[in-house]
């Protein structure tokens, strides 16, 4: 399956496996209107084709005490692509980072620092990111609450005519 060969069927089979991968076969074929054969043949396409990367549990991280979220900016002193791999490869090995995002601006990098408690976050900004080699300056924000959370991509504007 290539990647430019998605049909309407493909892209609800995929928006019911982003709403519910647990889903079992048959249910996601009764939805999507197909036969349990061809679902699971296409199910597995999209995987292959790399649309579909895994499938994830949601955890509640305040329900097992990751009561601290900040979002940390990151300025580099570099901006050499060896440099931007190499900081890239160090916050990889951080358990508390669960998000990474290079950015175009003034910052280089936005992490999302998940933390059982303020200690614990300070702990890792002091003895982990702010001495981490090439980070120039770092500029935190702490969470008051999460407004929205959407993970994955909008399938309703999917099936729609993207216009420039």
């Amino acid at each position: 399956m290539t990647k430019s060969k998605l049909d309407a069927i493909d892209l609800q089979i995929l928006d019911h496996l982003q709403r519910d991968g647990r889903m079992s076969n048959v249910d996601l074929a009764r939805a999507v209107g197909i036969s349990a054969p061809p679902c699971l043949r296409r199910m597995r396409g999209l995987e292959e084709a790399g649309y579909i990367r895994g499938y994830h549990a949601e955890v509640d991280g305040a329900a097992l005490g990751f009561e601290v979220t900040v979002f940390a900016l990151v300025g580099l002193a570099s901006q050499a692509e060896a440099d931007l791999v190499a900081f890239e490869e160090r916050v990889r090995s951080w358990p508390l980072v669960r998000e990474c995002w290079m950015l175009n601006g003034e910052i280089d990098f936005i992490l999302k620092v998940v933390a059982r408690d303020l200690a614990e976050f300070q702990a890792f900004l002091t003895r982990d990111l702010t001495p981490a080699p090439n980070v120039a300056s770092v500029k935190t924000s702490f969470t008051i609450r999460n407004g929205k959370h959407a993970p994955g991509v909008p399938f309703d504007l999917a099936a729609r005519p993207h216009r420039r």
